[in-house]
């Protein structure tokens, strides 16, 4: 059976003051996804990663693989969240249906040696081989380091690469709506 795991961003560290009314990092387009997916019978999960302003990789997939991950699974990551699938997918040599990728985070900041811990790991290449299908997604208004990373990213993996114009860092901000219909209509897509 299909289902589906989205891992949000990792959000500056003001963020971890925040209560879960006033943080966004898993906010924007996830709740409506999870919305729309369970209404269509799908199970959801959106898992909040440990001290995501922080990211450590050994703690986000120590909290992530308390999920079910098969064949039929559709894995979602947005920025950060991204890198950690991708990262995972290396590690744990899993099969998956689809990974779909909203721009999906590689170039930390050259003085944050965390997250240049985080985010500079080798792509294991062999990942294309097991998973059926790869989408990621990026804006013609998102920062160029972030333009670079979904390119660094699709040259080692391949899949289809959607550009959707003025949709930033596809955050609320960025969007102007938490409505993302043409993810959804990734995931309902085909037969995984």
């Amino acid at each position: 059976m299909k289902n589906v795991i989205i891992v949000h961003g990792c959000p500056s560290s003001r963020e971890k003051a925040m209560d879960a009314s006033d943080r966004t990092y898993d906010k924007h387009w996830m709740p409506w996804l999870k919305q729309e997916l369970e209404s269509k019978g799908i199970p959801t999960k959106t898992p909040l990663m440990p001290e995501p302003w922080e990211p450590v990789y050994e703690r986000f997939k120590k909290e992530f693989e308390k999920n079910r991950v098969n064949e039929d699974t559709i894995l979602i990551g947005h920025s950060c969240g991204g890198a950690f699938l991708i990262r995972w997918l290396g590690d744990s040599k899993a099969k998956i249906a689809k990974l779909l990728l909203v721009a999906p985070w590689r170039i930390p900041d050259s003085r944050d040696e965390a997250r240049k811990k985080y985010y500079l790991f080798q792509i294991d290449k062999s990942i294309k081989s097991r998973v059926k299908e790869i989408t990621m997604y990026v804006s013609d208004n998102e920062a160029p380091e972030g333009i670079e990373s979904v390119q660094i990213y699709h040259k080692a993996l391949g899949g289809k690469l959607v550009e959707l114009p003025g949709r930033g860092h596809f955050t609320f901000n960025g969007m102007g709506t938490n409505e993302f219909p043409e993810l959804l209509e990734e995931c309902l897509k085909g037969n995984a």
